[in-house]
């Protein structure tokens, strides 16, 4: 009697734990509507639509008249970029900007691929989507997401691209392969801004999860830095399931526990007691000012942008040079801090003009920087992690990549309490914040090799 007692207390028990087994929480899809006055009760059109660039010689004239008739201030003697850009170097890049840029030729380079729209929650959302030539018979893509950052646009990815859909013709192996997806954010390049208040990064994931469904992709990979790195993460909280992998080229930790900083405060003196690597202390200490100070001093058009995206948007939105300025400025320093003693600032160690000046186009004829920047008011006007989805663990397969200069490098200890299945966590040997721009060759390889752990099954930490 007393055995089938016991015996009925543990099956019950275990019918208890089943039952009652904290499930693996998501972020709530919701829904939205960014269109122009009230939405329609009529269904959506999801038709896509072919998409081209397109310039004219008024749209080209006007420029030039602008950077004819711009006006410089002298820098202070030996300030390099150490006030911002060094207006020096900007007369050159304006002389090959007037003189030497062809516009209509990079509208030719980046028709390159194909490109498309499409109407999602009331906005046409534009991006690109190349697929792999010459498959042989029985292998299949793997269809991988894109998303840029600021002040990036899909540009970034036109090196990466070819590395990822035809490796074959690069020397590399043929496996994997990708059917690449790369979507402008909305407010970003061509594609529409948001005509209401308050989308965030969340609504920007939940559109582009509508776009990889509206285009029959159940399953799929995403990749992101910067803005592009958030809205990945959201896309894996929103959908798990969907979501076979999420690589992050830079990830950033926004909720910090106690064990976060207890390693900050002892770190430098105990790593092994805390899993650190070499790397991970070379980058991380001395704390104050690899971390804090750098973080204050690099923050600053952050924090406009958060409070007043408006004023400086509509200001730069008026003036090709303006917007040059404050845009290559991000290129020079967020590729490598240092190149702020140089008086070019480094831009074509890794850039060439056309390519640098190519990523500013595509923000003066949209004249999409004012919706740019105010996803940061969006994202960040109730502060730093006061939103539900900075707290929910993500539990997608995570590959991490961390380049050496970029702006900050946060640890897989400090990473892994909210990105709880982290199958890949390399350093780089070189490279910046602008991954896929400065070192596609470095991106793509880890690309490649993180998603073939997950379809191999190799999922050990």
């Amino acid at each position: 009697m007393l055995l089938e007692i016991l015996s009925a207390l543990a099956v019950g028990m275990v019918i208890y734990l089943f039952l009652t087994k904290k499930k693996e929480e998501t972020l709530p899809m919701g829904n939205g509507w960014w269109g122009k006055g009230k939405k329609s009760d009529s269904e959506e059109d999801a038709a896509v639509h072919p998409f081209k660039v397109e310039t004219s010689e008024s749209e080209i004239n006007d420029l030039h008249r602008r950077l004819d008739q711009a006006r410089f201030t002298e820098p202070l003697e030996d300030s390099y970029f150490c006030y911002g850009i060094n207006t020096i170097y900007l007369k050159k890049i304006t002389s090959y900007w007037r003189n030497h840029f062809d516009w209509k030729k990079q509208v030719e380079v980046l028709n390159r691929f194909p490109q498309f729209k499409t109407s999602i929650e009331g906005i046409d959302v534009h991006f690109l989507h190349v697929k792999p030539s010459g498959l042989p018979e029985g292998q299949m893509a793997k269809p991988l997401l894109l998303v840029h950052g600021w002040p990036g646009s899909v540009y970034e990815f036109y090196k990466i691209i070819p590395l990822l859909t035809n490796p074959a013709t690069h020397g590399l192996s043929d496996e994997p392969v990708f059917e690449v997806i790369c979507p402008s954010i909305p407010g970003y390049g061509f594609s529409e801004a948001p005509h209401k208040k308050d989308f965030t990064s969340v609504s920007c994931a939940r559109m582009f999860y509508k776009l990889m469904l509206r285009l029959g992709f159940k399953e799929f990979y995403a990749e992101g830095g910067d803005w592009g790195f958030q809205i990945c993460t959201n896309l894996a909280q929103i959908a798990p399931n969907h979501v076979k992998g999420l690589h992050l080229s830079d990830a950033v930790c926004t909720v910090w526990g106690f064990k976060q900083l207890l390693s900050a405060l002892l770190g430098q003196y105990f790593p092994k007691l805390f899993g650190f690597q070499e790397e991970d202390v070379q980058h991380l200490f001395p704390f104050w000012k690899k971390m804090v100070l750098r973080f204050i001093t690099e923050s600053g058009y952050a924090h406009i942008q958060a409070t007043r995206p408006d004023t400086v948007g509509c200001s730069l939105n008026d003036s090709p040079l303006g917007l040059a300025a404050y845009i290559l400025e991000k290129f020079a320093l967020w590729t490598d801090l240092n190149h702020k003693y140089l008086e070019d600032g480094g831009l074509e160690k890794k850039f060439t003009l056309d390519d640098l000046l190519t990523n500013v186009m595509i923000y003066w004829v949209s004249g999409c920087i004012v919706s740019s920047v105010r996803l940061y008011k969006e994202n960040l006007k109730n502060g730093i992690g006061t939103e539900k989805h900075e707290k929910l663990p993500v539990h997608v397969p995570t590959g991490i990549t961390c380049f050496p200069k970029d702006l900050l490098c946060f640890p897989r200890l400090w990473l892994q309490s909210k990105y709880v299945n982290i199958v890949s966590y390399n350093y780089m040997p070189r490279g910046g914040h602008f991954a896929a721009f400065e070192e596609p060759e470095l991106l793509a390889a880890d690309i490649r090799q993180f998603v073939e752990k997950i379809e191999k099954g190799n999922l050990a930490k």
